[in-house]
Order: C-alpha cells, then sequence, then structure tokens
C-alpha cells in the first residue's frame, strides 16, 4: 500500500522547550488518521510541518513523495488544508468565494459540484456573515477540496458544533474518505476518532505514546472487561463465563446487567497520564 506521510525522527524545538522529540509516522494513502493528544503535547506543531507551515530542526518528513520544508506550487496544489480559524470574506457569497478559490488550482473541480457536496446547494447564493457556525465550516471544507488535494488535514473541524451539526459533518468527511482521499484529522473529541479514523496515534510531550486502529489501541481489544449488575461488580478475562454464573445464581435475569470494556476515551486518559 502506498504511504501518503512518512516520518523519522522528526524533531522540533523553541528554545528550552522540545516541543517534538523524535517521531516516526507513516500513514497509507486512503486512509484516515486521526492524530491525538493534550494541549501542548506537539501535535499542533507536528501537524505545521506536515503542512508546510513550519520548519523542522532535524528528521526526515515525506508527504506525498516531497519534502514540505522545500514545498513547490506543484505540490501545494495536490495538499487541501482546513485550519481551525479561517478568514473568510463575509460579503462575499457561498459561489463567489467557492469560485475564487477554484482559480488557485490548476485541476480544480467544478466549483457547484463541491458546494453540493458539502450540502450548501441552498445556501450557495447566501453571504458568507449570514451563515451559520457549522454550515461557515463546510465552506472551509468546500475550499479545503476545490483543488482535488490527494492530501486533507483537518484541525480540528467540528469545535462549536452542536450534535446534530457534528453527525452531519462526519458523513461529509466520511465521503470524502471513500472517495480516496488521505485525511489527516486532529480533534479532541474520542467519539470523532473512533467514528471517522482508520488509525490513531497519541502524542504525548513531544512523542507518540500509542498507535493503533482505534479498537486496540492500547491493548483495549484485550483488556478485562467489567461486569456491573444491581449490587455488584467485578473484571474478569471471561465475561460471558461471568454472565452464566449470574444467570445461574438470579435463576435467569440479571437485574441491570452491563458488560463493557474500557473505552477510547479511558485508554487515551491512561496513555498521556502515564
Amino acid at each position: 500500500m502506498t504511504t501518503a506521510v512518512k516520518v523519522r525522527g522528526l524533531t522540533k524545538r523553541y528554545g528550552d522547550v522540545q516541543a517534538v522529540g523524535g517521531i516516526d509516522l507513516d500513514i497509507r494513502a486512503g486512509e484516515v488518521f486521526a492524530i491525538l493528544g493534550p494541549n501542548g503535547a506537539g501535535k499542533s506543531t507536528t501537524v505545521e510541518i506536515l503542512e508546510g507551515y513550519r520548519k523542522r530542526d532535524a528528521g526526515e518528513v515525506s508527504v506525498l513523495g516531497t519534502d514540505p520544508g522545500r514545498p513547490t506550487r506543484e505540490w501545494r496544489s495536490r495538499v487541501g488544508v482546513v485550519l481551525q480559524t479561517a478568514n473568510d470574506v463575509a460579503e462575499a457569497t457561498v459561489r463567489e468565494t467557492v469560485r475564487h478559490f477554484a482559480g488557485y488550482y490548476p485541476n480544480a473541480q467544478d466549483p457547484d459540484r463541491v458546494i453540493e457536496q458539502v450540502g450548501l446547494a441552498e445556501k450557495a447564493g447566501k453571504r458568507i456573515r449570514e451563515l451559520s457556525g457549522g454550515q461557515r465550516r463546510r465552506v472551509d471544507v468546500a475550499l479545503g477540496v476545490i483543488g482535488s488535494p490527494e492530501l486533507l488535514f483537518l484541525d480540528e473541524p467540528t469545535t462549536g458544533f452542536d450534535p446534530e451539526a457534528r453527525r452531519q459533518f462526519w458523513e461529509l468527511i466520511q465521503g470524502l474518505a471513500h472517495q480516496g482521499t488521505t485525511i489527516v484529522l486532529t480533534t479532541h473529541y474520542l467519539d470523532e476518532a473512533e467514528a471517522l479514523a482508520d488509525r490513531v496515534a497519541v502524542i504525548a510531550k513531544g512523542r507518540i505514546v500509542a498507535e493503533g486502529e482505534p479498537s486496540t489501541l492500547g491493548g483495549r481489544a484485550t483488556a478485562r472487561a467489567t461486569v456491573r449488575w444491581s449490587g455488584g461488580a467485578v473484571e474478569t478475562d471471561t465475561p460471558t463465563e461471568t454472565v452464566l454464573e449470574l444467570t445461574r445464581r438470579f435463576d435467569g435475569e440479571i437485574p441491570e446487567l452491563t458488560v463493557t470494556r474500557p473505552s477510547l476515551e479511558d485508554v487515551y486518559l491512561r496513555l498521556i497520564e502515564g
């Protein structure tokens, strides 16, 4: 499988502070890869280096076969970026804005098609200032994909969204992924990473402390299960056997029975605290 992003020994310091301390990373072409980590962990610095917006101190970085520290115009046309905050032209309409940005790219998509793709066809004639926060975020995504990028960076894409808007945005991202776009996602929402990402990496204190599929991260899939019922709870490696024993004890239905393994949030908190 083709590698879209390859990083070896990435290091970045700000004075006496080491923001990134020797990261190795491989992101496959066509996958959704989430980068998780608390504020100040080095997550944003790492992504900015991959995007070509920040210089590294040491290490090897290849993004779509090019060193982002020496970007070319052709390389930039293959990469889409959706920043956490964007300065849009409030008085321009959605259609005017998307058509304007399409002119920057050699292989731009049809603006009206992209507007429809992000769910703004009915708002195409509206001025940006008249849109809701969620609709403005969709404009940001339209501008990020108008150039037909092979790789799309999404920085905290649903911050401030209500639950319904977040779900709609997830569907949009999943649609882009199904079309073959490689997506690098940074988010503080663990449910978002679990819903969207094929793989995740957790960064803490400038280093990757865990990497893998959301369902198996940090030994999650093989962790002990917790069986709870009205009046008791037990951790066990054999939850099925425990439930059968409880069934015999209660002679049938077990009151308020739940069987759970550690959530992605449980594993994430343990990793960053460690």
